[in-house]
């Protein structure tokens, strides 16, 4: 019998997280909560801080922010 480690597990697991999380039926659930409804009327300043927060977390360089030793030199 094959065993795993707990990082091969811990990896599966976020994996399927970020998968059932990035569903539509999740995402349609979460904005009918209150909670989870992106307020439309939040200042330009702070709309503009979420769109780049978005852009760095979507871009290849965002990963190599979280990695040790990843370089912040182009920051």
């Amino acid at each position: 019998m094959m065993t795993r480690n707990n990082g091969d597990i811990q990896d599966g697991l976020a994996s399927e997280i970020r998968r059932q999380f990035g569903s539509e039926a999740i995402k349609r659930f979460a904005r009918s909560m209150p909670t989870f409804r992106a307020e439309t009327d939040i200042p330009d300043h702070l709309r503009d801080l979420l769109d780049e927060l978005e852009g760095v977390e979507t871009s290849p360089a965002g990963d190599r922010r979280h990695r040790p030793g990843a370089s912040t030199a182009s920051r």
